[in-house]
């Protein structure tokens, strides 16, 4: 955890301005990093209470989103802080404005939620009726209109009260609207300012129109993808929305946020799918030139070309899973389908691959997928079973672990992961506990931002901003 965020998981207050290190510290009766210090130095403790020193003097500020609520504090005669070490999540008090886009940017921004993040949703105005944000979890949302210059002018503060940025426009959007990178870091220098596309900031392909398939193909990786004499499948969306674009962009947001705490300054993240995709490949690329994709898509030992590397029916219509790729686990897998070594073909032979799969697939198909599991269990043959969506979450070990999260729909939902010891995700924690509802805090945010409720009416009558209720309780 950062200073920043350290101060601002004690106070609730802090927003980063200078007038905050210059004016609110002696207002403890010491400095801000003096006060800091004494926390790191007591360690053990759960919680340490600070008590201000009686002032009837307002604290003034500049900048930020918390001032109004810090000005009414600081006038009281005995103002208490409470902060809970070992309840913070990893990068609580980040605060994050994410604009509305598709799949990719969505899991960055929830991805950063689960573990701490305030992020602000910017949807645009008229939005309502599409296709909801299945990725929100724990996110605020404001409607915007971007499109007019008192839309910007609210993107803006609320960009300079922000640590990150996400946008996922094509190249030159956030230009044109004035809302670039010189703009918003010239206002806020320690601003991390995310672009996620397809293909990057530059190049000829910049402003070209993709999907998921179009950056995997593009990636090199896609071409390798699928079964012997079959046209090359992608694995979903999951390879360059989700793997090389948005967790992609989540971890170079916080290596940025690392980076700032010793220089003081933010900078630009240029995240692209196409790029990130065929990182995550590192390994397939530099394995290239020791031949273990050699012949062509389908037939190599990895790509299920390998029998004791695919997946098998069983008699009831289901998978399993097989990976015995050491001998060890090749002897066990052997030993499970009542199949005698010495009647087989050597494990590496290739040649007697398409042989050995066809006897695998008879075994397999003779028994159902329980009998195999049941086979199985206990021995390190690497099978499983292929679990269905509907099947996972009731699994043994998910269970025991909790790996998977009920909704309000009471539907099942991965949990955030990795697992942190000491300051796990708590998803939803401390935001929403829902996935909002397009311009659902539109009026809260505006109101924390140091909007009037004169101004807040006048932007709505405008159509600046859109609300779907007027009594939104304060998140920020």
């Amino acid at each position: 955890m950062d200073k920043l965020t350290l101060f601002t998981a004690l106070s609730d207050v802090y927003c980063g301005c200078t007038a905050c290190y210059l004016v609110c510290c002696p207002t403890f009766g010491c400095t801000f990093l003096e006060l800091l210090q004494d926390l790191r130095n007591r360690s053990g403790l759960e919680q340490r209470v600070f008590q201000t020193k009686n002032t009837d003097k307002p604290i003034q500020h500049n900048l930020g989103i918390r001032h109004r609520r810090f000005t009414a504090l600081a006038t009281a005669k005995r103002i208490t802080f409470v902060f809970t070490a070992l309840r913070a999540m990893a990068i609580a008090g980040t605060r994050v404005v994410e604009l509305a886009g598709l799949a990719p940017a969505p899991f960055c921004g929830m991805v950063l939620a689960d573990f701490g993040a305030r992020v602000v949703r910017v949807d645009r105005t008229g939005t309502r009726a599409t296709m909801p944000d299945v990725l929100a979890r724990g996110k605020l949302s404001l409607t915007l209109n971007l499109k007019c210059p008192q839309g910007v002018a609210v993107l803006r503060r609320l960009c300079r009260a922000s640590d990150v940025l996400i946008e996922p426009f094509r190249p030159g959007v956030m230009e044109r609207l004035g809302l670039g990178p010189d703009v918003l870091l010239g206002e806020n220098p320690r601003l991390i300012y995310a672009r996620l596309t397809g293909f990057g900031q530059s190049g000829p392909y910049a402003s070209m129109a993709g999907h998921d398939i179009n950056y995997a193909a593009m990636s090199g990786l896609l071409s390798m993808l699928g079964r012997q004499g079959e046209k090359p499948t992608p694995p979903l969306n999951l390879l360059a929305d989700f793997a090389g674009g948005g967790l992609m962009c989540a971890m170079g947001i916080t290596m940025a946020m690392l980076e700032r705490n010793r220089s003081g300054l933010g900078q630009i993240i240029d995240t692209s799918m196409v790029e990130g995709a065929a990182y995550v490949g590192s390994f397939v690329w530099r394995t290239r030139p020791a031949g273990l994709w050699a012949r062509p898509r389908g037939e190599n030992m990895l790509d299920t070309g390998a029998p004791f590397y695919d997946t098998y029916r069983t008699a009831d219509g289901q998978y399993v899973a097989v990976g015995a790729i050491e001998p060890q686990f090749y002897s066990a897998l052997l030993k499970g389908l009542g199949l005698d070594p010495a009647t087989m073909p050597p494990q590496m032979s290739v040649d007697d691959w398409p042989a050995t799969k066809r006897e695998f697939s008879r075994c397999f198909a003779q028994r159902s997928r329980a009998d195999w599991c049941r086979v199985f269990e206990g021995m390190d043959a690497c099978v499983t079973p292929v679990l269905t969506p509907e099947e996972v979450a009731g699994d043994a070990h998910a269970a025991v672990r909790g790996s998977f999260l009920r909704n309000a729909d009471g539907t099942n939902v991965p949990a955030p992961a990795p697992r942190l010891s000491r300051t796990p995700a708590r998803p939803g924690d401390g935001t929403a506990a829902a996935d909002p509802v397009v311009g659902q805090h539109t009026e809260s945010v505006l109101r924390e931002l140091g909007y009037g409720e004169p101004e807040v009416q006048q932007l709505l009558a405008d159509g600046v901003v859109e609300s779907t209720g007027s009594k939104n309780k304060s998140h920020l």
